[in-house]
C-alpha cells in the first residue's frame, strides 16, 4: 500500500477538528457466509482499496429497521457478521484505521463494554447508532452507550450519525457533540440542498453557543437500479423528484447516479469551504454487483482527488 505516514492519521485529524478525510464504507459479509468465502471476499476488497487515497475503512452494523417503515422492504433483511468480529478475525491485511459502527440497541451493555475494553483506540474509531424508532425494544439506549464509552474507553474516538432530512438535526448534532461525539457521518446524500441546510444550521448554532463545529462526513452511494432507488427511499433518504426522474428514465442508471454523486460532492466541497466547516466524505459500497462495486471505487478515487485539490 501507499505510504501515508507523511500526513496525520485519521484519528489525529478528526480529534483535532480537521476535515479533508475520505472513508470507504462496506457491509461485512452475510452471517451465513462460509469462512473460506469470507476470506476470498475480504482479499478482493483489500486489493481493490489498496491503490485508493482513502484515510480509513468504515464497517457498517446492519439492523432490522422494519419498525421504522411499515411498507415492505425492497430487499430482505439479511443479518451480517458483527463488524467488530469481522475486523478482528478477517481484516488483518488492512493497515489503515477502521471506523466500526455499533447499532447499540442490538447489544446488551455488557457486550458493548467488552468491545470498548478490547478496541485499540489507535486503530479503531466508533460510530454509535441509536434505535430506528422510539418504540423499538432495545437492549441499550444511545445515552447509555455514550456514558459507557466515557467510562470504559474515553480515548476511543466516537462519531455520530447525521440525518440531513430532519429539520432539527443541527440541535441533535450539538447534543451528540456534548455527549462526546468528535465527528459525524451523514446518511446517504442525494439532496445537496438538505445537506447544506443541515450543516449551515449546525455551523451557526455552534457559533452562537461558542462551540467549535466538529467534522461532518457526507455519505455518497451509487444507485445501480430502480429497486436500489426504492430501497434508498425506504431508508428515508431524500431523493429530489428531478433526480428520481433522471434515474428512473436513464438508459444507464448506474452512470447517471454516479454523475449525481460527483456533482453533489463538488457542490458540498464548495459550500463547506466557503462556510468554514470541517468536512469530508464516506463513499460506500453495499452492493454485491461487480459494476456497482467498481463504480464505488472509481467514485472514491474522484472524490479523493477533488478533496485533495487546493
Amino acid at each position: 500500500m501507499a505510504d501515508y505516514q507523511e500526513n496525520p492519521d485519521l484519528r489525529t485529524r478528526l480529534a483535532g477538528g480537521e476535515g479533508g478525510v475520505v472513508l470507504f464504507g462496506i457491509t461485512p459479509p452475510r452471517l451465513t457466509t462460509t469462512p473460506e468465502r469470507i476470506r476470498e471476499i475480504t482479499a478482493a476488497t483489500v486489493a481493490r482499496l489498496a491503490p485508493l487515497d482513502v484515510d480509513g475503512l468504515a464497517l457498517y452494523d446492519i439492523d432490522d429497521e422494519s419498525d421504522r417503515n411499515p411498507t415492505k422492504r425492497p430487499f430482505p433483511y439479511l443479518p451480517t457478521l458483527d463488524p467488530a468480529d469481522y475486523h478482528a478475525e478477517y481484516l488483518g491485511a488492512w493497515d489503515r484505521p477502521v471506523v466500526i459502527y455499533r447499532c447499540v440497541g442490538k447489544y446488551p451493555e455488557a457486550r458493548l463494554r467488552d468491545w470498548l475494553e478490547a478496541a485499540d483506540p489507535e486503530r479503531v474509531l466508533g460510530v454509535f447508532v441509536g434505535a430506528s424508532s422510539r418504540d423499538k425494544d432495545v437492549h441499550t439506549r444511545l445515552p447509555q452507550a455514550h456514558a459507557l464509552r466515557r467510562e470504559v474507553s474515553p480515548d476511543l474516538l466516537l462519531g455520530g450519525v447525521a440525518i440531513t432530512e430532519r429539520p432539527d438535526e443541527h440541535l441533535r448534532l450539538i447534543a451528540k457533540q456534548e455527549a462526546g461525539c468528535a465527528y459525524f457521518i451523514s446518511q446517504v446524500v442525494y439532496s445537496a440542498d438538505a445537506a447544506k441546510s443541515m450543516v449551515s444550521a449546525y455551523y451557526y448554532a455552534c457559533r452562537d453557543q461558542g462551540l467549535a463545529p466538529r467534522p461532518v462526513l457526507f455519505t455518497l452511494s451509487v444507485c445501480g437500479s430502480v429497486k436500489t432507488l426504492e430501497f434508498l427511499k425506504w431508508l428515508g433518504v431524500d431523493v429530489p423528484r428531478w433526480i428520481e426522474n433522471s434515474l428512473i428514465n436513464a438508459e444507464d442508471t448506474l452512470t447517471e447516479s454516479y454523475e449525481h454523486c460527483l456533482a453533489n460532492a463538488r457542490d458540498l466541497i464548495d459550500f463547506c469551504r466557503r462556510l468554514g466547516l470541517p468536512f469530508g466524505f464516506l463513499v460506500e459500497s453495499v452492493s454485491i454487483r461487480k459494476a456497482e462495486i467498481e463504480a464505488s471505487i472509481a467514485l472514491a478515487a474522484e472524490v479523493s482527488a477533488l478533496l485533495r485539490a487546493s
